[in-house]
């Protein structure tokens, strides 16, 4: 045989190897992740559905009973106390329009016999406060929760920390 038909036999071969390899490497790669996938999902599955459980994370040690929630603590008893109706003329711009305004607020009833005392004072920060809220104010969706926050904030002011817990708005109307 001559060196030129060597060669292309050579080629030949290395070409055949050359082609085989990737072939053989990427079966093995795919077969390899496909197992990968399998092998986790069923660990994943495994753990989470308790047919194992694991020595550290929050599984505990096996054998050992999982820690039991407590359970929830009775609310404490609170009182409502209402403040009464408001209605507010809103100024001339608005077209006259006025705002009817009613309203509870959770008192702890330790303090309620003090809470009601304070009652005129309460009314008279709420009345102050919706005087001052603008039309433009009232036409936006979020303002609901403004309002009630900064009243409730206004009311703690007036009676004193930890006297009255929430503010609940049962009637707010704009006609």
């Amino acid at each position: 045989m001559s060196d030129a038909t060597m060669d292309a036999e050579a080629l030949a071969e290395d070409a055949a190897e050359a082609g085989s390899t990737p072939k053989k490497k990427g079966k093995g790669l795919l077969f390899g992740l496909v197992a990968a996938i399998l092998l986790g999902a069923g660990g994943f599955y495994a753990t989470f559905s308790g047919m194992v459980s694991l020595p550290f994370g929050g599984g505990g040690e096996a054998g050992h009973a999982a820690p039991e929630t407590p359970a929830p603590e009775p609310l404490s008893p609170m009182a409502f106390l209402p403040l009464g109706d408001i209605v507010i003329t809103l100024g001339a711009p608005a077209g006259a329009r006025q705002l009817q305004f009613s309203g509870q607020v959770e008192v702890n009833p330790d303090y309620r016999a003090d809470v009601e005392l304070l009652q005129p004072r309460m009314l008279d920060v709420v009345n102050t406060y919706l005087r001052a809220v603008e039309l433009r104010d009232l036409a936006d969706p979020a303002a609901m929760g403004r309002i009630r926050a900064q009243l409730l904030r206004r009311i703690q002011i007036v009676t004193g920390e930890g006297r009255v817990r929430d503010l609940l708005i049962t009637n707010f109307v704009l006609n």
